[in-house]
């Protein structure tokens, strides 16, 4: 992709209006100075003492933030959380970022998903320590579920974009539900002009009428389920057992398939296959949030009319500048894109 080309997508995202459903967690990080434990008087247990903390949202709230720093004009929240401390923090980040939480949903049924990690500093860097959850344990009440429907359904006729960001790995205990998924593939057939992109941990071969963002363990878990290989075995899955999969994939959803795969990019499954390479910045990287990136800007760019190939070819070198961030939520600028790009057109022509 030529400069100029990479320039009018990005352009034209400030006009866009994106909508992100899904489940909207509060990462916490509480660095923890190791100099400074002490050892409780009446546990005798040691008493770790936090010397910072930082706040994001996560998951679809991660979603959320790269969409803002890539300059999308309107991205709105939809989703449930709970009347707690950790759903106002959450509001407060989002409203920090210029994302619009009014489709929030808040209720004293639910608990606002939260990811507590500490961090223990020592010697000037810090290591991430077990971590703790919060997650709501029941499943997502009717009520709820048809509210949220009901919302998506008001909203969507000004939407430009829906991205799903389906993160809770409990059946029917987040956000999209069995119930909210239906919903959400029906909305995508009767509005096709408009972009629908699914990301899910465990259910991604659910969705119809979508676009779909796997990686090659969630495309082969979602086609062969139990009848592949056990990474936690430590057999991998091969890039053509997931490309395989990733084609049985595009026959059920009758939309484009990017499946990502690590250091060899992503293969855009559509009419035809496509192998879009990545870049390898070099250095340090942190993947954490590295999906979350990448879908946010394919998502961005085929709203602004990208192809399927340039949509794939930005989120790659979105996820190239977001790994290179540490230890937070990494985001990426149109101007960092922009340097990326001519970072690496600049290595092509060695």
């Amino acid at each position: 992709m030529d400069k100029a080309r990479l320039c009018e997508i990005i352009g034209r995202f400030s006009e866009l209006q994106v909508a992100v459903i899904g489940d909207f967690f509060l990462d916490r990080y509480l660095v923890i100075d190791s100099t400074l434990a002490e050892v409780s008087v009446e546990t005798g247990l040691t008493v770790h003492q936090v010397v910072g903390k930082r706040l994001s949202p996560g998951a679809a709230g991660t979603v959320v933030s790269n969409l803002r720093a890539l300059g999308v004009g309107k991205v709105l929240c939809l989703g449930v959380i709970g009347l707690d401390g950790e759903g106002f923090e959450l509001k407060r980040h989002l409203e920090a970022i210029g994302a619009d939480y009014g489709g929030l949903i808040e209720s004293d049924e639910r608990f606002t998903p939260c990811y507590t990690k500490p961090m223990l500093l020592e010697e000037g860097k810090e290591r991430e320590l077990e971590r703790i959850d919060i997650k709501n344990r029941a499943p997502l009440p009717q009520h709820i579920e048809l509210e949220l429907v009901e919302l998506l359904n008001d909203l969507l006729p000004n939407m430009d974009a829906v991205l799903v960001g389906d993160q809770v790995q409990e059946r029917n205990y987040g956000v999209v539900t069995d119930r909210v998924r239906e919903a959400i593939c029906h909305l995508a057939g009767q509005f096709p002009e408009k972009v629908f992109l699914a990301d899910s941990r465990v259910r991604i071969g659910e969705y119809w009428n979508v676009h779909l963002k796997p990686n090659k363990f969630e495309a082969t878990d979602a086609v062969l389920g139990n009848t592949r290989p056990d990474t936690a075995r430590g057999v991998d899955v091969t890039i053509d057992q997931a490309r395989e999969c990733a084609h049985e994939l595009r026959k059920r959803t009758d939309r484009a398939v990017f499946l990502t795969a690590q250091e060899q990019g992503i293969f855009v499954i559509d009419e035809y296959e496509t192998h879009v390479p990545t870049f390898a910045p070099g250095g340090p990287i942190d993947p954490v949030g590295a999906g979350d990136s990448c879908a946010a800007a394919i998502a961005s760019a085929l709203a602004a009319g990208a192809t399927t190939n340039e949509a794939a070819l930005l989120g790659n070198v979105v996820a190239s500048i977001t790994i290179q961030k540490i230890g937070v939520t990494g985001t990426a600028s149109p101007s960092e894109i922009e340097a990326r790009l001519d970072e690496i057109n600049a290595r092509r022509t060695k």
